[in-house]
């Protein structure tokens, strides 16, 4: 059955959105070049895999560079600025999705170098086949430490990664599986080893058969010798893990579940495609509701770093590590296994933090008011607005338009008292206007 394509204008408006969704926001006018391709060019443009060219120069924090593998907060900033100078944003955008899907944290690990090593393979692999991904964090390093992969041995298995596989990666809590198919999927999966090395840490990730459990098991009613490839590969073949793939995949893009006639239509797709990844992620970004639909909240990580992209900024400052951390997502820390709970992303201890964020970004932006000539800046509270919201290049509704224009026309209104009022309000009315709009919920969500 065919997929609903959106057929609606595509301009300036629907290609930020899509910018946004599928990366972090537009760079100054990409929005307005995007909407010239039309609906399949954008999302054709966005899908082209291939090298990334960062754009600008690298980063520095206190005139130094950074030291991602070994410094803390580094690794954090290191994939921060991967977001704000990727000219592959959903590839960079897709790599975040597989780190909260595949959650692992180097709070377990204990290694910034693994953490990244699985990061670019989540880069390097995210658009391709998901049976093959899933097969690359099976064994990846990272989730062998994450999920106890090398104490699981013939004798001994170890569920955690068997258990997880299942009701987070593959098929849903409780989809179609036992206990007794967490039990015989973690003797599939036993044999992985690797050594301590002091002043390195762990080495030699490897497949040893002699720590493998070749025995008969039985999963999901069907006998085998199974090896932890067949593990993976009865997952994916699993009635179940269609569904679960197309619904956990477009609840990143959209917020609002897919109808029965979309959701029939993308499992046939994601089948027939040989388990694309690509092919069901365009046609998600095609969706009318992707555009018509209800507005997104932004993830920490994407509202921080679109306001850098979309400023031309660079990373500078170790800020951005303790304000991720008090906005609720330090990368290469998520929670726990099940990845970050996008409920606590705009709530009363996570708000303050994204009112800091912009602060920080605003502040070399900022007008001195006792530097400013006169005329620089409006004094008209309705040029105020315009000139607030144009600085983000935001589409903003009539509501906080209203609510950004009472605030400058206040502020204004006190600026009469005397000839030094007169002079810095304009300037300093101009930033707290930027600073509101950055708090917007124009801003906040896509």
């Amino acid at each position: 059955m065919p997929l609903p394509v959106y057929t609606g204008s595509f301009g300036s408006v629907q290609a930020e959105r899509l910018l946004w969704r599928a990366g972090f926001g537009p760079r100054p006018g990409e929005e307005r070049a995007l909407a010239g391709k039309g609906l399949d060019g954008a999302v054709g443009q966005l899908l082209t895999t291939g090298p990334d060219r960062l754009v600008g120069r690298p980063p520095k924090v206190n005139g130094r560079r950074l030291y991602p593998l070994d410094k803390f907060g580094h690794d954090h900033l290191w994939w921060l600025d991967r977001m704000v100078r990727t000219s592959r944003p959903l590839t960079e955008r897709m790599t975040l999705v597989w780190h909260d899907w595949f959650a692992t944290s180097n709070e377990t690990v204990g290694s910034q170098r693994l953490m990244i090593r699985q990061n670019n393979m989540f880069r390097r692999s995210g658009l391709g086949s998901f049976p093959g991904l899933v097969l690359r964090v099976t064994s990846n390093p990272a989730m062998l430490l994450y999920l106890n992969g090398l104490e699981s041995e013939k004798g001994a298995p170890n569920e955690n990664y068997a258990r997880e596989l299942m009701e987070l990666f593959t098929l849903g809590h409780g989809a179609g599986y036992t206990e007794r198919d967490v039990r015989e999927q973690a003797r599939a999966l036993t044999g992985f080893t690797a050594h301590y090395k002091n002043g390195y840490g762990w080495v030699k990730f490897r497949f040893d058969r002699n720590r493998h459990d070749d025995a008969m098991k039985v999963v999901f009613a069907k006998a085998g010798p199974y090896g932890w490839k067949q593990s993976v590969k009865l997952t994916i073949e699993h009635p179940a893990h269609k569904t679960f793939f197309t619904r956990k995949l477009w609840g990143y893009f959209i917020p609002e579940p897919a109808d029965d006639e979309t959701q029939a239509a993308l499992e046939a797709l994601y089948v027939q495609s040989g388990y694309s990844t690509k092919q069901v992620l365009a046609a998600i970004l095609k969706h009318p509701q992707l555009y018509e639909g209800l507005r997104m909240v932004k993830p920490p990580a994407v509202y921080l770093a679109g306001m850098l992209r979309t400023l031309g900024d660079r990373i500078s400052t170790e800020d951005w590590v303790w304000l991720s951390i008090q906005a609720g997502q330090l990368l290469f820390y998520p929670p726990n296994v099940s990845g970050w709970n996008e409920d606590r992303w705009l709530d009363t201890s996570t708000f303050q933090a994204r009112w800091n964020m912009a602060y920080r970004v605003l502040k070399k932006h900022a007008y001195h008011p006792d530097h400013t000539k006169r005329g620089e800046v409006p004094t008209d509270p309705s040029k105020l607005v315009d000139r607030a919201i144009s600085f983000w290049g935001v589409q903003v509704s009539d509501s906080t338009r209203r609510a950004l224009l009472t605030y400058a026309q206040k502020t204004m209104g006190a600026a009469v008292a005397d000839d030094d009022r007169q002079r810095k309000f304009p300037p300093m009315t101009l930033n707290a206007l930027r600073h509101l709009v950055a708090a917007s919920p124009e801003m906040q969500t896509s």
